[in-house]
């Protein structure tokens, strides 16, 4: 039987974990990378559907050509952070599904509606990155994820040639308290849900 997770952990990943602007010059390096994603993955998604497609701009090579696609409020801090991790979707995922759902062969065949096979990429790949929020978090990283950016001129720098589009952006690393704007309130129980 699975047991709840002891509060210092709730805290981490929860309570006190913040949206960082500042960010310490320590590398994240590529194996950690590869942990973050190794727990993300288990994250549930329609079908076992899988449709984000991950970015991790790390070099100074990349984030030059990520930069010009940044609003300015977001340019400095995302050039300062260690990995930028591009969130996309796979509007083309239904091919994997074969391998990925095999105890429903025909699964491909219920996303060829485009407009369809769209939605599912968008929710699925939203709910795929705010598993790598989650998995970043367990693993003692700090996260900025962000807008701000022109999706298109991404699509067209990074993912030319493929069926994948851009959503949102996370900066990833160890964060500081530079530009650390107060806790917001959030929505009380009574605000935003109901038992039925």
């Amino acid at each position: 039987m699975s047991t709840a997770l002891p509060p210092q952990t709730l805290d981490q990943v929860f309570r006190t974990a913040r949206t960082r602007n500042g960010w310490t010059p320590q590398k994240v390096s590529e194996a950690l990378l590869r942990e973050v994603y190794d727990l993300a993955k288990f994250g549930p998604t329609s079908a076992n559907a899988s449709p984000a497609r991950f970015v991790f701009v790390t070099s100074d090579a990349a984030k030059a050509r990520l930069a010009p696609f940044l609003s300015a409020a977001n340019r400095d801090k995302t050039l300062a952070a260690p990995v930028c991790a591009i969130v996309g979707h796979d509007l083309a995922f239904a091919q994997h599904l074969p391998r990925l759902f095999p105890h429903a062969p025909t699964a491909k065949d219920w996303f060829a509606d485009p407009a369809l096979a769209e939605t599912t990429a968008f929710r699925n790949g939203t709910l795929q990155g705010a598993y790598l929020i989650m998995a970043a978090r367990s693993l003692g990283l700090d996260c900025g994820p962000m807008s701000g950016f022109d999706n298109a001129g991404v699509d067209k720098e990074f993912f030319a040639g493929t069926t994948v589009k851009s959503n949102f952006l996370i900066n990833i690393g160890y964060g500081t308290d530079e530009n650390l704007f107060p806790r917001n309130p959030r929505l009380s129980f009574e605000e935003a849900c109901q038992v039925l």
